[in-house]
């Protein structure tokens, strides 16, 4: 049976931290962005953690 490969496009996407978690970076920040206020622009600027839902499928597709 062959090694699984790594996505590349997950392997830009995702980081996986000390602990163990996996950060990922919040969407609707790339355009359009002058209807949005500058305090949901804020927000979208910091990253945020998987949900543990998704965090075994995402594992699966980083893990090398």
């Amino acid at each position: 049976m062959p090694k699984m490969k790594t996505n590349s496009g997950a392997k830009k996407r995702f980081t996986t931290t000390g602990t163990g978690k996996i950060k990922r970076k919040k969407a609707f920040h790339s355009h359009i962005l002058t209807k949005k206020s500058q305090k949901r622009k804020r927000s979208l600027r910091a990253g945020t953690l998987v949900s543990d839902v998704d965090t075994p499928r995402i594992k699966k597709l980083i893990s090398s």
